[in-house]
């Protein structure tokens, strides 16, 4: 039997998270056969996947029912809801997490997207989350603004494995990297096992492209055209030199020595937003060793069905992929502009989605509340 394309990538290192968790996913086994067929070894979730798996199907109706029927309010619904659904995935993802020593099998939880400029409130339900969830291979996501550097510092040093999120730039990318370090510095100092704290750093990609690719078409010109596509996987191929330094670092090596783990970066964002790139490119162009892609199910099963493995295809790039953004900053894009505007925008996004969210339970908890007093 030929070898599967997403059994190759795993094969060179790349660990394959799921970019989606709903009750349903669990509950039907769904979740079980990607990770049986399709060599998923976690999940993330968000806001806005959160948002969808409530508007659709009836598998969170009964405790929807039984939340009203507490007097529970909205927030405490959303909570409740959340942390159910991630301790059900951890348990899917448990053997995976025992066999992979606790790099894999993990489950994510974002903060409240509106804490993100709160250091002090991520910071809180962080360790709310940690503690509700109680799962080992549980990450809590925490983004990557400037308030958020000091909450994965903090959390970090307290022993939660943290999922950095919304990162965008190369700068901002060394920033979290050194939060980490922080954080575990501060962790070895309190006498906390190092071993139990891991992290990923989800650097979003397509996001880059797209707010690029806009930009290089209104330049409009021969050589602006010619760059289009080009920025996300040159961004992401420098990310990976980031990271190679930093954990190569003489501070990083004291902490590995140690015990710690390093924080291993995460492909984001992953799906192609433009039909005309081929629906595997931010896949197949960012294969290494020591990293995870978490990808929307469409690209998962792209990848499975004609993803093109070919070995490590990011060593060598990094004289190539800082060409690429020499050339896009000579058209006169701001690098440093349009990664702090995606990030903007990213959390500006998740609000969004997380207004949804309280939306749909807020009415569900009505609908639930009218039904039994019309008993």
């Amino acid at each position: 039997m030929t070898e599967s394309s997403t059994a190759k990538l795993a094969a060179e290192g790349v660990s394959i998270w799921l970019d989606d968790l709903s009750r349903e996913l669990v509950g039907s086994g769904k979740l079980q056969n990607l990770i049986d067929t399709r060599n998923v070894v976690g999940v993330t979730s968000n806001p806005t996947i959160f948002a969808n798996a409530l508007s659709n199907g009836e598998a969170y109706d009964e405790q929807v029912r039984a939340l009203a029927a507490a007097g529970k309010d909205v927030h405490e619904a959303v909570f409740e809801i959340t942390t159910t659904d991630v301790r059900n995935a951890a348990d899917v993802f448990a053997p995976v997490y025992e066999t992979s020593g606790g790099t894999d099998g993990r489950v994510s939880i974002e903060v409240e997207p509106g804490l993100a400029h709160d250091a002090a409130g991520t910071i809180a339900q962080a360790k709310q989350l940690w503690a509700k969830v109680d799962k080992p291979n549980a990450m809590i996501k925490i983004p990557a603004t400037a308030e958020g550097l000091e909450a994965i510092a903090a959390a970090t040093a307290v022993g939660i494995s943290v999922n950095v999120t919304l990162i965008f730039g190369l700068e901002r990318y060394r920033e979290v990297i050194n939060a980490y370090l922080t954080g575990l510095e501060q962790a070895k100092a309190a006498g906390i096992d190092l071993s139990g704290i891991r992290s990923v750093a989800s650097f979003f990609v397509s996001r880059v492209d797209t707010e690029i690719d806009k930009r290089l078409t209104a330049i409009g010109t021969q050589e602006a055209l010619a760059l289009k596509g080009k920025a996300a996987v040159a961004n992401a191929r420098l990310a990976y030199q980031v990271f190679e330094q930093a954990f190569d670092s003489e501070r990083a090596k004291v902490l590995l020595a140690a015990g710690a783990n390093k924080q291993r970066p995460l492909w984001a964002s992953t799906g192609v937003k433009d039909p005309s790139y081929p629906d595997t490119l931010y896949v197949t162009t960012l294969v290494a060793p020591d990293e995870v892609n978490t990808m929307p199910e469409k690209t998962l099963e792209a990848t499975f069905d004609h993803g093109e493995v070919t070995g490590n295809t990011i060593e060598g790039t990094y004289d190539e992929s800082n060409a690429v953004l020499d050339a896009i900053a000579a058209q006169g894009i701001s690098y440093d502009e349009v990664t702090q505007l995606l990030e903007d925008e990213g959390v500006e996004k998740f609000i969004v989605s997380w207004g949804e969210l309280l939306d749909t339970v807020s009415q569900a908890l009505s609908q639930a509340s009218a039904a039994e007093t019309a008993r």
